[in-house]
């Protein structure tokens, strides 16, 4: 595997990386590829929605209430027929994506440093 180009400290610092609280899960019909249809709690932010591709590893009942690391300052996108407003971040595990989560609970909207 090979590393991406170098990139500025300011790149990286012009994301605003937050922690949110899945409070609703669903398969998402509509999307070209298995997706589910998250709506996630950033607390000060709002409830913010999002398509994720995660159907292999995860259902949808043990999403609810799991916190997760997602950017919310992307514009909102158009996936078939809702606009998503945040992305939610993983890591590949053998071609799948394995969510990334605080390690420890802590508030809705909390920025990652």
């Amino acid at each position: 595997m090979n590393k991406k180009p170098d990139t500025h400290f300011d790149q990286f610092s012009s994301l605003d990386i937050r922690v949110g609280t899945i409070v609703e899960a669903g398969i998402f019909k509509e999307a070209r590829h298995p997706a589910y249809l998250l709506k996630i709690d950033f607390g000060p932010l709002g409830v913010l929605k999002s398509s994720a591709q995660i159907t292999a590893l995860y259902e949808p009942e043990s999403l609810l209430g799991k916190q997760i690391i997602a950017v919310v300052n992307f514009p909102p996108k158009q996936i078939a027929n809702i606009m998503s407003e945040c992305l939610v971040l993983g890591a590949l595990n053998n071609g799948e994506v394995s969510l990334l989560k605080p390690d420890l609970q802590v508030a809705n909207g909390t920025s990652i440093a």
